[in-house]
This record gives structure tokens, C-alpha cells and sequence, in this order.
């Protein structure tokens, strides 16, 4: 057997491809960018097509980089965006360009289906809201909309799913992805009767829900030149790039958290048993690790909000850090470092594109609440680190009522800025942990699904080695008195302004 693993990460923007050894240690990687299509409002679809030419042409980079043989390649896996709707003929032809996750056009399915069969059942069945972000409501668009290719699907599956077929020529999908499509029933873990029924569907129309380590074939002799592998090489399955995630940051026991911090930001743990809020506020996926699940929170704009402050205010950084050669972030952390816990009692309200968890309104608007003319451009500054982090502790908080845990992992381009860290250290009042690996998390997650698939390495518990803590910020109780004290005139801040949000919605 060979002795190096190849993961595909197929994101939104791109396929990040990625090489490690049997040791774990990344060798080599390559970005492969493809275009997303926006042909109408709310609309988003991406070519399958765009898909496998990023994995061919970054395969064979990667391999031609790193000067290996492919004949040293042990197994291809991968992860990959969710809650799509890619509909494939019984030759695994795309029948048309796949729906993403970013798409919302199927607002009047999403009411169909809660008129149905009730939001709270969908809830409780399946660990998620009723919304059109999610894979069945885009079928049931496609129903409505577009019978013809409705027809004609052999398979409903997602984004690594079809590169596996391309791969195998086998329909499948893995536990995760299944996970997030408002279908499955993640506590008997089969496609929901119910809801099948209820809308009408084929359920042969679904693909078969295998386990993310499963090997699920071989890449074929036929395509094995056009992807530059060894015909014969085993083909793992991987899992949902969240999932991905998780294994990645090393949340792979009971209790283990993290908060991702990019543009978005979420909090997910590992859990024995679905966490199911009364108030539908967070949602839930099956873990990598199909024995496990993986409670989860996300916010629209958390990395995204630092980024325009940067962009409207913070001229002055921004040219500094040219003239520096420094990260503009670097020179923003240090002016929330002159300001004090609290920012002059300023609060931000981190809402620029309406909000998920925990609030679910698509009409919440970003806020400062409490400016005076004491303030300045550093308290400004310092109350969006803390607004965002505010806003992820009312997702932390939903989950601290089912389970405990008093530290929590931080991965992501944000977890870079110890500033950010001792804030959040302070506000969640928890041990935050930096890992060694921060932005190839998800990457890691799909090589050790690779690994774990053809026995390289014994379990997802080798993430923890292969992914050590190496920085640690503890909470300082003078700034957890003061954040304790803000925290609900955050929380009531929000909802003083619901009616406020409303009538600007209203306004053209």
C-alpha cells in the first residue's frame, strides 16, 4: 500500500486538494477555483462539471509538486459543501447544474413542507429547521418546477458524492450529508417516511447512506487517466465539510467543543444524542463518527463584520500595514487591546445579513447601541469583536443547558488573533484552546476519514495527536464581572429593535 492520503475539500469557492503522509503531516496542497452562477434572485447553482476539473487539475499538481508517484497514493477521500440538490441519470450524468447551499428559492416549498407536517416534527425528526437552505425543499423545487428532470433523476446526491460516482460509478452519500437535507431521521438514521410521504417523493430517488470510512470502490481503469491516479486506488467516502470540520479541530469525544471563526462563525460539539432546543435556535448533524452527533449554532456575519469595519473605518490601519508589510487585523487588534473590557459600555449588534442562530431573522440589521461622544475609533472597534462574540454565546449557552464543557477549541482565519481569543476567553468565561491547525481543519478531517478508511490510522481519536493544542487563554474574572453585566443588555438590545428591523424592511 501506498503511504500518502489525498483529501478533496470541495468548497464553495473552490477545491482545496491536499497531501499527507501516513504520519498525518500535510505534504503539499492546491487551490482549485470554479464559479458560482447566481441566474436569478436568491438563486446560486454550481457546474458538477467545474467539480471534477478542479479535483483532475489539482490532483495532478499536487503530484507533479510534491514529486511523489501515484502509485504512493493509499486512498483519495473527501469533504465538501452540504444541503445541495444535484440530480444524476443512472450513468451518473448531471441532469442539470447543482442547487448550493447558498440557494433560497424554494421559500414556498419550505411552507409547503411545514404545512405538512408541522415545523416542530420536521424538528424533531430530522434535528433541523424547516428552510429552504436545505437539500429536500430544493428537490420539492425542482418538483414543482421542473418535472421533466424530476423524472429523469436516477439519484439525489451531493458535491463529493458525485466525484465518488465519477470515481466508483456507486450512487451514495455518507451519514453526515444525509444529515443535512430536512429528510432523514438522524435518531433511527434512515430517510424519513413521513416526510417522503408527505411531499410526494421517490424515495428510490435517494441515494444509499453509507459510513464516511467506508470504501466505497476503486477508481475506475476508465477514468483513472483523467483524474492522474492508479487505476485501483481506494476510494473513501469523507463526510460534509462541517463534520469534516469537527474531526479536523479534534471534537471527537463526548463534550469536546469548537467555535469557528471565518466570514461565518459556528459553534459545534460532539454529543452522544442530538441536543433538541425547544426554541429551534440550533440544529444538529450526524458526526463524522456515525455513532456520534454534532450539535451546531451559525451566525451570518462574524469574521465577515471585522472585515467591513476594516473596510469603512479603518483607513488608517489599512494603510499602515502596507507601509508596515503587517496584517491590517494585526494593527486592529492592537487598537481593541487600548480599549477597555466593554468598550465604554458600547454594544454592536453583529446582524448585516439578517441573522441565523440564534435568532432566525432574515430582517435583523446590524446596530451600535450606546454611542456617545466619549467613544472613540478603538471602542468602536473592540465592541464588534465583542458583539460578534456575544451573539455566539447565546448559541454556547444553548447547549451548556444540555451538556458540559468548560473549554472550547477555536479553528479558523479569525482564531489567529490571540486578542479576539482573550475576549472570547472572558465572555464564554471557558478555557479557549488553539490547536495547531486552524484553516486546514476541514482538510484534515477528510485525510483522516481517508486514513481511518483503509486502516492507516485506528480511529478519529488520532486528530487529537495530529492536531495538538499549542496555546490556551484562561478567562480574567475582572472582564468576566463586567462582559456579565452587558450580556443581557446585549440579549434585550436585539429584541428592543425587532420592530425597528421590520420597518425598515418595509421601506423601499
Amino acid at each position: 500500500m501506498g503511504e500518502y492520503i489525498l483529501a478533496h475539500d470541495l468548497g464553495t469557492s473552490g477545491n482545496k486538494a491536499t497531501l499527507y503522509n501516513s504520519a498525518g503531516k500535510l505534504v503539499s496542497n492546491h487551490l482549485s477555483e470554479y464559479e458560482t452562477f447566481y441566474p436569478d434572485v436568491n438563486w446560486a447553482e454550481q457546474n458538477p462539471d467545474d467539480w471534477w476539473k478542479a479535483v483532475c487539475k489539482s490532483t495532478k499538481k499536487l503530484i507533479f509538486e510534491s514529486g511523489i508517484k501515484k502509485e504512493e497514493i493509499a486512498v483519495i477521500s473527501f469533504s465538501a459543501q452540504m444541503m445541495g440538490c444535484l440530480p444524476l441519470d443512472k450513468n451518473g450524468a448531471p441532469l442539470c447544474r447543482s442547487i448550493i447551499w447558498a440557494d433560497q428559492r424554494s421559500v414556498k416549498q419550505a411552507e409547503k413542507l411545514r404545512d405538512n407536517i408541522g415545523a416542530e416534527k420536521v424538528y424533531k425528526i430530522t434535528g433541523h429547521r424547516v428552510s429552504p437552505a436545505y437539500s429536500v425543499e430544493k428537490i420539492m423545487w425542482m418538483m414543482d418546477n421542473q418535472p421533466e428532470i424530476y423524472e429523469k433523476t436516477y439519484k439525489f446526491i451531493h458535491a463529493k458524492d458525485y466525484i465518488v460516482n465519477k470515481l466508483t460509478g456507486e450512487f451514495v452519500t455518507d451519514y453526515s450529508d444525509a444529515s443535512g437535507m430536512n429528510l432523514y431521521d438522524i435518531n433511527k438514521k434512515r430517510w424519513s417516511a413521513e416526510i417522503i410521504s408527505a411531499i410526494g417523493l421517490d424515495k428510490d430517488k435517494l441515494p444509499e447512506v453509507r459510513s464516511s470510512f467506508d470504501v466505497i470502490g476503486k477508481v475506475s481503469k476508465d477514468i483513472a487517466e483523467e483524474v492522474g491516479l492508479k487505476a485501483g486506488t481506494p476510494v473513501v467516502l469523507g463526510s460534509g465539510d462541517g463534520a469534516a470540520a469537527g474531526v479536523g479541530a479534534a471534537v471527537v469525544r463526548e463534550g469536546n467543543a469548537y467555535n469557528y471563526l471565518g466570514s461565518s462563525s459556528w459553534i459545534a460539539l460532539a454529543t452522544e444524542k442530538p441536543i433538541l432546543d425547544p426554541e429551534q435556535q440550533t440544529f444538529n448533524w450526524i458526526h463524522m463518527d456515525p455513532k456520534m452527533y454534532m450539535p451546531c449554532g451559525t451566525m451570518q456575519t462574524a469574521g465577515a463584520s471585522y472585515n467591513w469595519l476594516k473596510n469603512t473605518l479603518c483607513q488608517l490601519e489599512q494603510q499602515a500595514a502596507q507601509d508596515l508589510n503587517l496584517s491590517v487585523y494585526e494593527l486592529m487588534n492592537l487598537s481593541v487591546e487600548g480599549a477597555k473590557a466593554g468598550a465604554n459600555n458600547l454594544l454592536y449588534l453583529p446582524y448585516l445579513m439578517g441573522e441565523r442562530s440564534p435568532h432566525w431573522n432574515s430582517k435583523a440589521k446590524g446596530a451600535l447601541v450606546g454611542l456617545t461622544l466619549r467613544h472613540t475609533r478603538k471602542d468602536i472597534i473592540r465592541a464588534v469583536l465583542e458583539g460578534v462574540t456575544f451573539n455566539l454565546k447565546i448559541i454556547s449557552e444553548i447547549f451548556e443547558n444540555e451538556i458540559d464543557f468548560s473549554k472550547i477549541r477555536v479553528i479558523g482565519g479569525g482564531a489567529k488573533g490571540r486578542t479576539w481569543r482573550k475576549i472570547m476567553a472572558d465572555i464564554y468565561n471557558k478555557e479557549v484552546l488553539m490547536p495547531k491547525i486552524l484553516e486546514e481543519a476541514t482538510s484534515l478531517g477528510a485525510a483522516i476519514a481517508g486514513g481511518v478508511g483503509v486502516g492507516i490510522f485506528s480511529g478519529v481519536e488520532v486528530a487529537e495527536e495530529l492536531n495538538p493544542i499549542i496555546e490556551k487563554e484562561s478567562p480574567e474574572q475582572k472582564k468576566v464581572k463586567k462582559y456579565q453585566k452587558l450580556y443581557p443588555v446585549f440579549k434585550d438590545a436585539y429584541s428592543s429593535l425587532t420592530g425597528v428591523y421590520n420597518s425598515l424592511s418595509e421601506i423601499d
